[in-house]
Protein backbone atom coordinates (compact mmCIF):
# COMPACT_ATOMS: atom_id res chain seq x y z
CA UNK A 1 0.00 0.00 0.00
CA UNK A 2 1.33 3.40 -1.16
CA UNK A 3 1.44 6.40 1.74
CA UNK A 4 1.87 9.90 1.72
CA UNK A 5 4.69 11.00 3.66
CA UNK A 6 2.65 12.91 6.03
CA UNK A 7 0.23 9.46 6.23
CA UNK A 8 3.82 7.18 6.55
CA UNK A 9 5.10 9.14 9.14
CA UNK A 10 1.58 9.28 11.07
CA UNK A 11 1.16 5.69 10.79
CA UNK A 12 4.98 4.85 12.03
CA UNK A 13 4.87 6.90 14.92
CA UNK A 14 1.84 5.43 16.70
CA UNK A 15 2.48 1.48 16.00
CA UNK A 16 4.47 -0.05 18.46
CA UNK A 17 4.83 -2.86 16.18
CA UNK A 18 6.13 -1.26 13.24
CA UNK A 19 10.03 -2.12 11.52
CA UNK A 20 11.30 0.41 9.09
CA UNK A 21 12.81 -1.35 6.10
CA UNK A 22 15.31 0.16 3.79
CA UNK A 23 15.67 -1.88 0.48
CA UNK A 24 18.38 0.39 -1.40
CA UNK A 25 22.18 -0.88 -2.04
CA UNK A 26 24.07 -1.66 1.44
CA UNK A 27 26.00 2.24 -0.16
CA UNK A 28 23.01 4.06 -0.11
CA UNK A 29 21.55 2.92 3.06
CA UNK A 30 25.54 4.14 4.76
CA UNK A 31 24.79 7.73 2.82
CA UNK A 32 21.71 8.70 4.61
CA UNK A 33 18.68 6.51 6.12
CA UNK A 34 15.44 6.71 8.20
CA UNK A 35 16.24 6.41 11.88
CA UNK A 36 15.99 2.64 13.40
CA UNK A 37 15.78 1.01 9.90
CA UNK A 38 16.99 -1.75 8.77
CA UNK A 39 18.88 -2.79 5.02
CA UNK A 40 17.83 -5.56 3.23
CA UNK A 41 19.00 -4.72 -0.92
CA UNK A 42 16.17 -5.73 -3.13
CA UNK A 43 18.86 -5.48 -5.98
CA UNK A 44 20.21 -9.03 -4.32
CA UNK A 45 17.44 -10.78 -6.23
CA UNK A 46 16.67 -14.47 -4.51
CA UNK A 47 18.94 -13.58 -1.37
CA UNK A 48 16.39 -10.35 -0.89
CA UNK A 49 13.36 -13.16 -0.93
CA UNK A 50 15.18 -15.58 1.48
CA UNK A 51 16.71 -12.34 4.02
CA UNK A 52 12.54 -11.46 3.71
CA UNK A 53 11.01 -14.16 4.36
CA UNK A 54 12.86 -14.58 7.60
CA UNK A 55 11.55 -11.53 9.01
CA UNK A 56 8.49 -11.93 11.67
CA UNK A 57 5.14 -11.70 9.59
CA UNK A 58 3.66 -10.35 12.10
CA UNK A 59 5.15 -7.01 12.75
CA UNK A 60 3.84 -4.28 10.13
CA UNK A 61 6.53 -2.84 7.72
CA UNK A 62 7.22 0.75 6.54
CA UNK A 63 9.54 0.37 3.11
CA UNK A 64 11.42 2.91 1.61
CA UNK A 65 14.15 3.51 -0.80
CA UNK A 66 15.23 6.34 -3.13
CA UNK A 67 12.14 7.49 -4.84
CA UNK A 68 9.50 4.48 -4.35
CA UNK A 69 9.88 2.15 -6.79
CA UNK A 70 11.97 -0.68 -5.49
CA UNK A 71 10.06 -0.01 -1.98
CA UNK A 72 7.21 -0.78 -3.87
CA UNK A 73 8.30 -3.80 -5.34
CA UNK A 74 9.76 -4.93 -2.22
CA UNK A 75 6.14 -4.54 -0.78
CA UNK A 76 4.60 -6.80 -3.34
CA UNK A 77 7.14 -9.32 -3.07
CA UNK A 78 5.99 -8.90 0.95
CA UNK A 79 2.47 -9.57 0.27
CA UNK A 80 3.34 -12.57 -1.81
CA UNK A 81 5.09 -13.93 1.13
CA UNK A 82 2.42 -13.55 3.16
CA UNK A 83 3.10 -10.35 5.09
CA UNK A 84 -0.26 -8.54 5.94
CA UNK A 85 1.20 -5.43 6.20
CA UNK A 86 3.39 -3.44 3.83
CA UNK A 87 3.43 0.27 3.64
CA UNK A 88 5.54 1.96 1.07
CA UNK A 89 6.93 5.66 1.16
CA UNK A 90 5.89 6.97 -1.97
CA UNK A 91 8.30 9.61 -3.45
CA UNK A 92 11.26 7.27 -1.27
CA UNK A 93 13.87 9.46 0.72
CA UNK A 94 14.46 12.04 -2.11
CA UNK A 95 11.57 13.78 -1.00
CA UNK A 96 11.53 12.85 2.67
CA UNK A 97 11.29 16.19 4.92
CA UNK A 98 11.48 14.48 8.66
CA UNK A 99 14.69 13.60 10.04
CA UNK A 100 17.74 11.42 8.38
CA UNK A 101 20.73 10.19 9.61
Amino acid sequence: MDLTQIEWAGQLKNDQNAVVLDVRTREEFEEKRLEHSINIDIYTGQAFIYDVDALDKTKNYFVYCKAGGRSAQACSIMNELGFANAYNLAGGIMNWEGKTI
